[in-house]
Order: structure tokens, then C-alpha cells, then sequence
């Protein structure tokens, strides 16, 4: 109980200190020299207090990842941004679905129970698979996925790998876009109805295919 207060306590802070303001696209725009000077000036502090940041907030369930992982393209660029980000939202997810499981069990089943009987469904169906489709699809929201995994059977270290490779295409294109802010207005400038439509696509990919060995095995033992 103690540390659900503490998690409790540290989100109703966050937003009672409005800190979300700074977790804005409009934020970082306008910060964005100050930051990179930082950056260059303390590359290792500027990385680890970057690092921990994300982790913090997507291990909480606030929101700004989707801004923060602008920031780490435009400040890091492309390929330290990508390895910052990726670790670092494995980590908060893993923390988020640790929590669910030991912490906030009975808030998260009375909250999303509905959803449970469909994940355990598909679980028992697919195994990780069913977990890497829906990390590959960016429109589910990553914070509910945590949760509602917290309460499945799935280990810890499968959970984190398989959502690690499943988050990896979607950081990717946020990261890269964040080297061009410029030319990003809104989330929606990353994600176009094409990019969005293809992600699905290579989350179901793999789904799709190993039905199809399923199914193919099934014919050749009739």
C-alpha cells in the first residue's frame, strides 16, 4: 500500500505543480536552444537526467512520451536518441506492468477487467506474439497495455523484450522526426493515416503468419 500511495502521490504532484506544461510540443520549440547547449556542454549528465526522465514518466503514466521522444531526436539525434528512448520505455513499461502486478492489482482489475478476458484470450491463442502486435500498433495506448500485461501470466523478461522489439519501429520514426522539430507542428505530422496503416500492417504481419503455418499444418495432418 505504501507504494501505490507514493506512486499516487508523485502523479497528483505532477500535475498539481502543472509540470505537464513543460511536456508540450510548444514547450520544448521554445527551449530547444537552451537544451541543446546543455546538451553539448554536459552530454553524459544531459543523457542520464534525460533517462531518467523518461523512465519516470512512462513508468508513472503521465503524459509527454510522445514529446519526450521528440526531444531525444533533437537533442541527441538519431541514433543515441533511438538507444535512449528504447531502453528507457522498456524500462517505464516494465516498471508500469511490475506495478500492476504486485502493487496495483485489484485498481487495475476493477479499471480494465473488461479488457483482461480479450488479453488472456489472445494470450492463450498467440503467446508474445499477441503482445508484440498490439506494441506495433501505435494508436493502443501504451500505458493501459502495461497494466492490463501486469495481470496476464507473461514473465517480466518476456514482457520487456518483446515490447522492447515491438515499440522499436514506432521510436524510430518519432526519434527521426524529432531531428526536423522544425517541421512538426503536432503529433499527427508524424503519424500520417500511410505510416500509421503500414505500422499496423508489420504488427500483424507475423500474426497472420503464423496462423498460416497453423492453418497449413492443420491440412497436411487431415
Amino acid at each position: 500500500m505504501a507504494v501505490a500511495a507514493l506512486m499516487a502521490l508523485a502523479v497528483a504532484a505532477f500535475f498539481v505543480m502543472d509540470l505537464d506544461r513543460h511536456l508540450t510540443l510548444g514547450a520544448l520549440k521554445a527551449s530547444l536552444e537552451a537544451l541543446r547547449r546543455e546538451v553539448a556542454a554536459h552530454p553524459v549528465a544531459a543523457a542520464s537526467a534525460f533517462f531518467g526522465l523518461y523512465v519516470t514518466a512512462t513508468g508513472l503514466g503521465v503524459p509527454g512520451a510522445v514529446v519526450l521522444t521528440l526531444a531525444a531526436g533533437a537533442l541527441f539525434g538519431f541514433w543515441r536518441g533511438l538507444v535512449l528512448v528504447s531502453f528507457a520505455s522498456t524500462i517505464g513499461a516494465t516498471i508500469s506492468c511490475l506495478a500492476a502486478r504486485y502493487v496495483l492489482r485489484d485498481w487495475v482489475q476493477a479499471r480494465f477487467g473488461a479488457r483482461l478476458g480479450h488479453v488472456n484470450e489472445g494470450m492463450e491463442r498467440e503467446g508474445a506474439l499477441y503482445l508484440f502486435t498490439m506494441r506495433m500498433i501505435p494508436a493502443l495506448p501504451f500505458f493501459v497495455i502495461n497494466l492490463v500485461m501486469g495481470l496476464t501470466p507473461m514473465p517480466a523478461r518476456t514482457f520487456a523484450w518483446v515490447s522492447q522489439l515491438g515499440m522499436l519501429p514506432a521510436t524510430a520514426v518519432f526519434v527521426l522526426a524529432g531531428t526536423s522539430l522544425g517541421r512538426v507542428e503536432s503529433p499527427a505530422d508524424v503519424l500520417s493515416p500511410g505510416l500509421l496503416a503500414a505500422l499496423v500492417f508489420m504488427g500483424l504481419l507475423p500474426l497472420a503468419a503464423r496462423r498460416l503455418v497453423v492453418w497449413l499444418r492443420h491440412r497436411r495432418n487431415r
